[in-house]
């Protein structure tokens, strides 16, 4: 395969000229590990096998790190949840699931619970409050609460999300039947 039965004669020269030197530079500059195995006939040698195995490579996420743009994301990111998490804490709505019991005090010290509520909940909530009052708002987490199942609560955000998106058609659709 090589074609260097004429310059390579003895194999352990082939071995350490051209085999050896070749693997090395596979393992070292590609994200392949290139093993061989020497298969004898009698006392000679008859064939190699490879053994080829995939490198497993962490991601490398460190140049992130000194990287500016990606810093001024991170803290304008942290920045935008922790606006998020006051206006949720001075949310009627919040002290509305807590008296629910949809909330519990230590919700409250979560910031992902509480910023994704002031941004994907609570804003639907204003919408059934403009239709319904807030008399409304309570009657939807009355039923909500009723009807919570144990897995709901680990995301209470994403459940409550769900819960009032699926209800808001309806409301809409009683109001214009009413009309």
């Amino acid at each position: 395969m090589t074609d260097t039965v004429n310059e390579y004669q003895r194999f352990d020269r082939f071995e350490s000229y051209i085999l050896k030197n070749s693997l090395k530079e596979i393992n070292a500059h590609t994200t392949f590990n290139v093993t061989h195995e020497k298969v004898k006939k009698g006392r000679s040698i008859d064939s190699i096998v490879f053994h080829i195995t995939k490198k497993t490579v962490a991601d490398d996420i460190s140049y992130k790190h000194n990287d500016p743009v990606y810093i001024e994301d991170k803290i304008r990111q942290e920045e935008t949840e922790d606006m998020l998490t006051v206006k949720a804490i001075k949310s009627p709505y919040t002290k509305l699931l807590m008296e629910h019991f949809l909330l519990s005090y230590i919700d409250l010290t979560d910031t992902a619970i509480l910023s994704g509520l002031q941004k994907n909940v609570y804003p639907l909530y204003d919408e059934l409050k403009d239709i319904r009052g807030l008399n409304g708002v309570k009657e939807h987490l009355a039923y909500v609460n009723d009807r919570q199942d144990n897995y709901s609560k680990k995301n209470i955000a994403k459940y409550l999300k769900k819960s009032i998106e699926q209800y808001l058609p309806i409301v809409k659709r009683q109001d214009i039947d009413h009309e």
